[in-house]
């Protein structure tokens, strides 16, 4: 009797069913997802079916499954992988390649699964270092920004809960065409028929129209009163080409040197690093760049309109700012401090060397550090009070602090009230103690009748090419490469500004990241460490490194420096190197 044979279509598709049908309990993935903002999950793949709970910014979840017909994932207990929920796409930033993750269909039960507290649910974990992180797995909440609610009275509109991208189709394949936030509010003019999305009014669109996923929406009226489109193809008309965005930067009233084409190249090249990492100035994560090429005078930049937090790396003009005041070197006490400071981005020494610029008065010289700022032609970065020290009690001001006003964007990076520095400033600083240490020339030299000379300049140079932090930028270049730099970083703002020597040539580099509340270490180191080796291969092109080093940032740092060397060089009125 002949035996009767199941076609292999059939036995794949068996197989499928059954794979798909199997627990996900206890996966071991490497895929994880973090709302935007918050999101919402749901039993299944539909935004009409059943809610079982929400997840909000600052926690990772494992993402256990993806639908193989929608743009929805299946996330995880953070512990034993148990399924919570589904949720859309576009409500959650993924970290890992999703397209790892095993197809699922799913569906949770009615009754809602155990969300873990966001104390038990696991985060990357950040680097320690000075300043003290916040504990891992505390919630970051979204700050919504106000804006004018229009008049919707009689139509359907949506409120928007998170900052989310306008899209010109039904999905998050389609091109961005705007960026909304939290709090404003659009006409809803259709609804999708397969697709969780609403088209919106939004007159920046090519023909006046976007799309937006629907869970982003707090919608207020009957989205089913609208006509209903159930289109899958849009193609988007051909628009004006988006200005360059990188531009020329020179001290104010001076002339900018012409980038060179190869060096123009470079520019796009390091931008279009940073914007694929997510770091998008349309957004409210983004970050800015100043490049220098200390031998041609070239100077570009991105992102220099926006003030960041001036953190740990405003040092850099205190450390130049004492040496406009010494009228020789330093004693040991006043070297150990400078150690401290620009190694350490220890406070207390901060506030010593304020003191002493100051004539006593810390906030006397955080004043006359903004007019050296000022004096080289700076406008957008100031420091008015010392650092704060934990548990301390703070010396009140003689007389009330004026907060500036700059030319700058003071307002997108929340950056400090009292210290704030744009990426070009630090850059043009930076060059200019380059130029006076080893060409003596330029503004040091020639604007402040005496008060620098090259030995200071190059000691400057010479304490922060012991900088112990090694990640960063200095991740993107060879281990032996000398880099004289500062590091700064707060909660939600990670900086590096540097002086690179290296064969090829020397060159100024000065980035600033930011993320609003919470910006993760695993995040913006990477991008640091490789727009600083894209920019070290392009001097170096024939010893090019081929992949960024792993880097670290020292736990705690030894603050000890009395009797080394470097103390010793300090000191040195005949200091050469």
């Amino acid at each position: 009797m002949m035996k009767r044979l199941i076609p292999y279509f059939t036995l794949v598709s068996l197989l499928l069913l059954v794979i798909s049908a199997l627990p996900l309990v206890g996966q071991d993935t490497t895929v994880t997802a973090e709302a935007v903002g918050q999101a919402n999950l749901r039993t299944s793949t539909f935004v009409e079916s059943d809610l079982v709970g929400d997840i909000t910014a600052g926690t990772r979840y494992p993402v256990i499954g993806r639908s193989d017909l929608y743009p929805w994932l299946l996330l995880g207990n953070p512990e034993t992988s148990a399924p919570l929920g589904w949720v859309f796409a576009e409500l959650v930033t993924v970290q890992g390649n999703v397209n790892t993750v095993p197809f699922s269909s799913e569906v949770i039960g009615a009754a809602p699964a155990a969300t873990p507290t966001l104390a038990q649910a696991t985060v990357d974990p950040a680097i320690t270092a000075t300043p003290t992180l916040p504990p891992v797995g505390v919630a970051l909440p979204v700050q919504p920004i106000e804006s004018p609610t229009p008049d919707f009275t009689n139509v359907v509109s949506g409120l928007l809960n998170g900052e989310v991208n306008i899209r010109f189709g039904p999905g998050v394949d389609y091109p961005r065409i705007g960026v909304a936030f939290a709090g404003e509010q659009f006409q809803i003019t259709a609804y999708h028929t397969q697709l969780p999305w609403l088209q919106i009014r939004y007159p920046d669109a090519p023909n006046g129209f976007g799309w937006v996923a629907e869970d982003l929406l707090d919608v207020q009226g009957d989205i089913f009163s609208l006509p209903a489109i159930s289109q899958t193809n849009f193609n988007l008309p051909t628009l004006t080409p988006t200005p360059n965005v990188i531009e020329t930067s020179a001290i104010l009233g001076a002339t900018a040197v012409p980038l060179s084409p190869e060096f123009a190249a470079l520019g796009n090249e390091v931008w279009n690093i940073v914007l694929s990492n997510g770091f998008d100035p349309q957004t409210s994560r983004f970050g800015a760049l100043f490049v220098m090429d200390l031998q041609t005078g070239e100077a570009m930049t991105f992102g220099s309109q926006f003030a960041f937090s001036g953190t740990s790396i405003t040092k850099v003009a205190i450390l130049d700012r004492l040496y406009e005041t010494l009228s020789s070197p330093p004693d040991t006490r006043t070297a150990v401090d400078i150690a401290n400071t620009m190694i350490c981005s220890e406070n207390v020494a901060t506030n010593r060397l304020l003191e002493i610029i100051g004539g006593g008065d810390v906030y006397a010289g955080a004043n006359e550090t903004t007019k050296l700022f000022r004096d080289l032609g700076l406008e957008k970065s100031f420091i008015t009070a010392p650092y704060t020290i934990p548990g301390a009690t703070q010396q009140p001001p003689s007389s009330p602090i004026l907060l500036p006003t700059t030319i700058a964007d003071q307002v997108k990076a929340n950056p400090d009230l009292s210290n704030q520095l744009a990426v070009d400033d630090m850059g043009w600083m930076l060059a200019s103690i380059y130029q006076c240490a080893y060409q003596n020339k330029g503004p040091l030299i020639e604007d402040f009748d005496g008060q620098y000379d090259p030995r200071e300049c190059r000691q400057m140079l010479h304490v922060m090419s012991n900088n112990t932090v090694d990640a960063l930028l200095k991740a993107g270049v060879p281990e032996d490469t000398r880099v004289a730099h500062k590091h700064g970083w707060v909660d939600e703002t990670h900086g590096n500004a540097a002086v690179f020597f290296t064969p090829g040539g020397d060159y100024v580099a000065v980035i600033m990241l930011h993320q609003p509340e919470w910006l993760f270490f695993g995040e913006s180191l990477p991008v640091m460490a490789e727009v600083s080796r894209t920019i070290y291969n392009y001097y170096n092109p024939d010893a090019p490194i081929e992949a960024i080093r792993d880097g670290f940032i020292p736990e705690a740092p030894t603050c000890n420096f009395a009797g080394t060397p470097l103390i010793d060089d300090l000191t040195n009125p005949f200091f050469d190197q």
